[in-house]
Formats: C-alpha cells, sequence, structure tokens
C-alpha cells in the first residue's frame, strides 16, 4: 500500500525539499500552506491550505498519514496541537533549531551580549548538550519547550531536528549570497573577521529533507543534528563558493571581530559551533544527500534562474536588505580601504 505524507509549511524552503525528496522515497505527499505561496511547478504533490493556528483543521488534514513533518511549529501551544495525532499517524518529523542549545558556560545564542558572554559549546556538538529551560519567551526558548512537550507525548513517535544555518533554493535568506555576489561583481578580494577562522555548522535544505526521509522510514522518538557534515570554517565557506564560482579571489581576514560591516559574515562565531551527524547516521541510517559544494551549486542553479527571470536580489532577500542595507553585507569601500592600509604598511 502506498505510503502518505503531510508536510506542514509545505511552500518554505525546507517543505519544498522535503516534499520532493518524500515524493522520490515512494510517498504520496500532501504539502499544506496558508495560501501566499506555491509548490513549484514540477512538485509531485497534492496541496492543501491550512492556517497551522487552527487546530481543528491542522488534525484533521493529519489523521491517517503514515508520517506528518512540521517545519513551523515554533511553541508548546504547537506541540499540543501535535500531541493529538497520537496513535492516528504513524509518526511525527518537527523542524527545531540548533538555537536551543546551552553552552557549558550557561550562555545561549540569545543571552550572548558579546564574545565574553557568546556560548561554549563541545566539539563536536551532540544531541546530549543540554538546552534553555529558562521559561523565557524567546524563540529558542521556546523551541525548547516545544521539543520537550512533544518528546514528553506518550504514543507519538516524534524525530524533532536541529537545523543550524539553513541554506538552499528558494532561501528567503541565502547566507553563501555573501560571496556569490562578491564573485559575479568581479570582486579581487573579500575581507573576515577572526581571520575566517569562524565555524558555525551550515544545513542545506536538501541535506535536511533527506534526514526527515531517514526518520519517516524509521519512526521513534529521537532529537538529531540537521546540518551538512563539513562543518566549514568561513574561510573554507569562501572557497567553496569561488570554486563553485569558477572565481579567483584573495581571502583575507583580521584578528578580532568585525570592525562596523568589515569582515562581518552571516556565520561570525567567536567560538565554534559545530555539530555531529553521528547520531543520525547511528539511529536512523542518514546519507547525506549533498556536499556543501554540491549545495552551494544547487543554491547558485535556483539564484541565477530567479535573476533571469528578471527578479533582484533585494527582492529575493527583503530582510537581509530590512536588518543590514543594501551594503551591509557587501561593504566594497571598506574593504577596499583595508587592503590599502595594510598594503601601506
Amino acid at each position: 500500500m502506498e505510503k502518505t505524507a503531510l508536510v506542514i509549511g509545505g511552500t518554505g524552503q525546507i517543505g519544498i525539499a522535503a516534499v520532493s525528496a518524500l515524493a522520490d522515497a515512494g510517498y504520496r505527499v500532501t504539502a499544506a500552506h496558508r495560501g501566499s505561496t506555491s509548490l513549484p511547478g514540477d512538485a509531485r504533490a497534492d496541496t492543501v491550505v491550512l492556517d497551522r493556528e487552527d487546530t481543528k483543521s491542522l488534525q484533521a488534514a493529519a489523521l491517517g498519514h503514515d508520517v506528518v513533518v512540521d517545519t513551523v511549529a515554533y511553541t508548546p501551544a504547537h506541540a499540543a496541537q501535535l500531541a493529538g495525532l497520537a496513535g492516528h499517524v504513524g509518526s511525527l518529523v518537527v523542524i527545531s533549531t540548533g538555537t536551543v542549545y546551552v553552552g557549558t558556560n550557561g550562555s545561549s545564542f540569545e543571552t550572548a551580549t558579546d564574545d565574553d558572554s557568546y556560548p561554549e559549546f563541545p566539539v563536536p556538538l551532540t544531541e546530549s548538550s543540554p538546552t534553555i529551560d529558562d521559561g523565557r519567551q524567546t524563540y529558542g526558548a521556546l523551541k525548547a519547550a516545544m521539543e520537550r512537550s512533544l518528546l514528553a507525548v506518550g504514543g507519538l513517535p516524534v524525530s524533532i531536528l536541529r537545523p543550524g544555518a539553513v541554506h538552499g533554493p528558494r532561501s528567503p535568506k541565502l547566507r553563501e549570497f555573501y560571496f556569490m555576489k562578491r564573485a559575479m561583481d568581479g570582486r579581487p578580494h573579500v575581507v573576515l573577521s577572526r581571520n575566517g577562522e569562524s565555524r558555525f555548522s551550515t544545513s542545506s535544505t536538501a541535506n535536511i529533507a533527506a534526514l526527515v526521509v531517514a526518520c519517516a522510514r524509521r519512526p521513534g522518538s529521537r532529537v538529531l543534528n540537521a546540518t551538512d557534515e563539513e562543518n566549514y570554517s568561513v574561510r573554507e565557506q569562501a572557497q567553496a563558493v569561488f570554486e563553485v564560482m569558477g572565481h579567483s579571489a584573495a581571502i583575507l581576514g583580521f584578528d578580532g571581530g568585525a570592525i562596523g560591516n568589515l569582515g562581518a559574515t552571516p556565520w561570525d562565531a567567536p567560538r565554534p559551533y559545530a555539530c555531529s551527524m553521528q547520531r543520525a547516521r547511528d539511529e536512523v541510517g542518514y546519507i547525506p544527500a549533498l556536499s556543501y559544494t554540491e549545495a552551494v551549486r544547487a543554491d547558485l542553479e535556483w539564484l541565477l534562474g530567479e535573476f533571469e527571470a528578471g527578479r533582484r536580489w533585494q527582492d529575493l532577500f527583503p530582510s537581509v536588505v530590512l536588518r543590514y542595507g543594501e551594503h551591509g553585507w557587501f561593504p566594497y569601500d571598506d574593504e577596499d580601504r583595508w587592503v590599502r592600509e595594510v598594503s601601506a604598511n
């Protein structure tokens, strides 16, 4: 009998990747979404318009599926919604976040205010590390509370996945564009804070989707990291992106944190956040769908297709413009000035 899957948030960047991977794995997939966006034309899925805050409609749509994937669950209230599926679905896969982790110094991404208070994680970071449990109503704290609520539900096999810095086609904030645009603009150099040694785990949507399928095939209750295997430094990421784009640029750097926008990469971290994927391999037989370089190539192909269709990067990544301004990721004048000053000394 054909197995079925429901993907809640099925038209988001992770949702679309999960829909495709589940369809490839032989599931009949239904993508639930709010109706404001649509699936790509080549998607092999049914669709249903659904407000995930409408518990009655959500549960009605989910009942009877072999696997339900929730990409947009954020709070204990959402966990309570999903708890009603116990005994009525084969298993549940829920996307959480690496933001839930607490460092050995008691700090988290949400409480850090400077380099000294930045969380200090074991390397590699495993799922046994503690998570936020302080009652705050912040993103990471609510996600952590959601995780605990779901894991306490009897009769509901739930796999909770913790991505890092997500990237992939249709990303609303493609961090890799930090280097892609420099290649497109023919920049001769890029200047990185901390000498490009920052290390912050990335997560390709294709690899998250591969892990979703692996969990669907092996129902159980577990928490798994969902990051790319490589755990590249920012310098290594720059090299990978430039290699994919056939671009040659000097990768330069300086000690310490960013100076204004100079060197302020989207992966800046005074201490490493480098996740282990060993548990995913051991427990569900996870195999990455793509290497980091292969994933960057897929990101680029999507981006170039959008550009060919006449879309500007500012339209694709409005949150980047809103937070950093059009030049925040691309302070070319500051980089050129820094290079001249270093060369003169």
